[in-house]
Order: structure tokens, then C-alpha cells, then sequence
């Protein structure tokens, strides 16, 4: 899924828009226990509990595509009887009214999810009426001719909140607070099934993951029966321990800089694509060539790649680019320059030591304080 089909759903969690035929929940402490469940019709619910769950669903479809929310392809095993993706197929078929079906289901995230505390499991049902789109993308809402049924399932921490005095206006006096569980923003989530070009496409799952570096995998792999790619962070460790293997001990600084212009000109010409780019093996090994790496380091190349990340692993150019910055560090200096701009920074002898040198207009700031620049360096 890319963020404008995302951004379709989460629109969706609006009074005026919602479909949601149904919600469900269970309580679990902090020792696996179900202490409570409920099932409603969602529309059923208070305005005010509504609007709340509506922030929670909206979260779950929140982030980054490639790093919070990754898109997982179901291996054809978890399509059979008994499989992952079969489970979760008669859960949605069955718009969540199957007690038993739902039970199973807590069984299996209480048995997966690996969690130090409360948290709450909701549950929902949605039949949305997919509205046509012309040709320009304007949306026809009297032109649909597909409905996409899915639930989205969000697992939110449940915590007491913060100790602390409160004002009682009727006796007018302030008192210790009374201290409630309350329902944080979900930790983890996902969507089946995707809603790949605006259609039902039973063979992935979108996954949510407050924090990309501790994604869960354990629940992925229970619940969904998916393999996680690579994290965001992992995905930059594993691109630079490439670039510094590669070249060795003999790294240059125009090689480096030279990886970081064409990745940021790769990143400007696919900005108007919705779909995240990618880069598999060849495709960065012709980066490494592009940027003035010799044929000779490149020999090892498939080999190195295979090792740290994987034969068939893409990376995600915005993963492994930093688009905010351009930083050189050594161990007393730190420089760091617009990424637009790394031209601005070069190296050259002076005196026989190897320096840098940075490029500077009329309007210059030492710590905030404009100095003269011009005459002689």
C-alpha cells in the first residue's frame, strides 16, 4: 500500500464517513489473563467513545511506509487450511460475530505478543464502498463498484495515569487525583487485508509498529505467519558497513560524497511516485560504480551484500540516505552542511596535511555573532 491509499482509510474514521459495522475488545494484564471482553455495533457506541476510538484507529495507520508500516506479502503455507492468512480470512468473513473464531484470536496474540504489563486488543470490522476515481483522480462517490472489506486489529498499552493533585469545585479544595487505567496509543497493529490499488488484495497486510527497531517480530510471526524485512535502522547500518567494506581502509571522501548526491538525486526524481523506491543488489552496486567506485573493490561486491543483508533484500532509499544532513566528523570537529549542498565541503593538502575545506559566501555566524569575510584566507 502508498500513503494515498492509506490516507484513504484513515479518512474514513470520521462521523461522516465511518462504516464500521462492528468493534471488539479484550483486556489483558500483565500476567496473560483476559479480565474483560466486549462486542459492540460500532455506530451503537457514545459520540464521545467514538471519537476516541477514531484516534486510535487513525494511529494504526500512522507513520512512515518502509518504516512504521510495512507492507508483508503472506507465504502461500499460511494460505492453507490451518494457515495465518486463512485464520485471519474467516475472522473477516465472519464480521467478527463468531465467538469462538474471536477467542481464538485473543488466544493467539495473548500467546505471541511479548508485552511487561496491561494492554488492550480492539478489533474491528469495516465494509467500505469504494468510490471511482476519473481519470484526472477526481473521486466519483455515486460511481463505486467495489467494496473492500477488512478488519484493522491495534494492541494499545493500558497504564495508570500519572499521579498528581486535582481541584474539586463542588467543596473547593484540592485533593491527591484519583489515578485511572487509561488507553495509550497502540504499540502495534495491522490491516488485512492490504487495500492495494484501492482493491482487496487478500495476499498481503499492512503491519503498524509504534517503534520500527522493536517491531515484534514474534507477534508478526504468530499472528501473521509474515517475515519482517529489514528495520529502518538496520537497513542504514547495512548500507554503510557496505560502503566501508567495500572500499576498505582506503575510503575517499569523494567517493562518499559523491554515494550521498546521487542518493539525494535519486530521492528528487521519484518524489512525484507515490511508490517507496527501492534498491535491489545490482541496482546498488550501480550506485557504487556511478559514484566513482573502482572496478577491482567491486569484485567481492555480490558476496558482501549476500552477508549483510540477505540475496534477494532491497533497500529503501529513504532508509538508508540522510536526507537531513550532510555530516563530516572527526574526533575534536563535527561539520554539518545542507544536504542540497555537500559541494560547499571538499579535502586538499595544505602544507602537507590533508584538510577540509569549506566554501563560504558574505553572511557568516560565529556562534551567532556575523563576522567580516572578505580578504584573504
Amino acid at each position: 500500500m502508498i500513503k494515498q491509499e492509506i490516507n484513504e482509510l484513515k479518512r474514513l474514521y470520521t462521523p461522516s464517513n465511518c462504516s464500521i459495522t462492528r468493534i471488539c475488545g479484550c483486556y489483558v494484564d500483565g500476567e496473560k489473563n483476559k479480565k474483560t471482553q466486549f462486542k459492540e455495533a460500532f455506530l451503537s457506541l457514545p459520540e464521545e467513545e467514538i471519537f476516541k476510538y477514531f484516534e486510535l484507529l487513525r494511529k494504526t495507520l500512522s507513520g512512515t511506509v518502509g518504516k512504521n508500516m510495512l507492507n508483508l506479502e503472506f507465504p502461500l503455507s499460511s494460505e492453507e487450511e490451518g494457515g495465518t492468512q486463512e485464520f485471519l480470512l474467516r475472522l473477516r468473513n465472519s464480521k467478527l460475530k463468531d465467538d469462538a473464531l474471536l477467542d481464538e484470536f485473543y488466544d493467539r496474540v495473548i500467546g505471541s505478543y511479548e508485552y511487561v504489563g496491561n494492554y488492550l486488543i480492539l478489533l474491528i470490522h469495516d465494509a467500505y464502498d469504494v468510490p471511482g476515481k476519473t481519470l484526472d483522480g477526481l473521486t466519483m462517490d455515486d460511481a463505486s463498484d467495489t467494496v473492500f472489506e477488512y478488519i484493522l486489529c491495534c494492541i494499545c498499552p493500558v497504564n495508570l495515569s500519572k499521579p498528581g493533585l486535582s481541584y474539586n469545585a463542588e467543596i473547593n479544595e484540592f485533593h491527591n487525583r484519583v489515578r485511572d487505567w487509561i488507553v495509550e496509543m497502540p504499540e502495534t497493529g495491522f490491516l488485512f487485508p492490504s487495500f492495494n490499488d484501492r482493491c482487496t488484495d487478500i495476499h498481503s497486510t499492512l503491519y503498524y509498529s509504534k517503534n520500527p527497531e522493536e517491531a515484534h517480530s514474534e507477534f508478526v510471526d504468530g499472528i501473521l505467519g509474515a517475515v519482517l524485512p529489514l528495520s529502518a535502522g538496520s537497513q542504514k547500518e547495512t548500507f554503510q558497513a557496505l560502503i566501508e567494506e567495500t572500499l576498505g581502509e582506503e575510503a575517499e571522501y569523494e567517493i562518499v560524497k559523491n554515494i550521498h548526491e546521487n542518493l539525494t538525486e535519486m530521492i528528487e526524481e521519484h518524489k512525484e511516485i507515490p511508490e517507496p523506491l527501492m534498491l535491489d543488489k545490482q541496482q546498488v552496486k550501480n550506485l557504487f560504480e556511478k559514484s566513482g567506485v573502482q572496478e577491482e573493490k567491486l569484485n567481492d561486491f555480490d558476496k558482501l551484500y549476500d552477508t549483510a543483508a540477505g540475496e534477494h533484500t532491497s533497500l529503501m532509499v529513504n532508509n538508508v540516505a540522510n536526507t537531513r544532513t550532510f555530516e563530516v566528523k572527526t574526533p575534536d570537529v563535527v561539520v554539518k552542511v545542507n544536504p542540497d549542498r555537500a559541494d560547499l565541503v571538499n579535502t586538499m593538502t595544505l602544507e602537507g596535511k590533508r584538510c577540509l575545506v569549506i566554501e563560504i559566501n558574505d553572511h557568516v555566524e560565529v556562534n551567532g555573532i556575523a563576522i567580516k569575510t572578505s580578504g584573504d584566507c
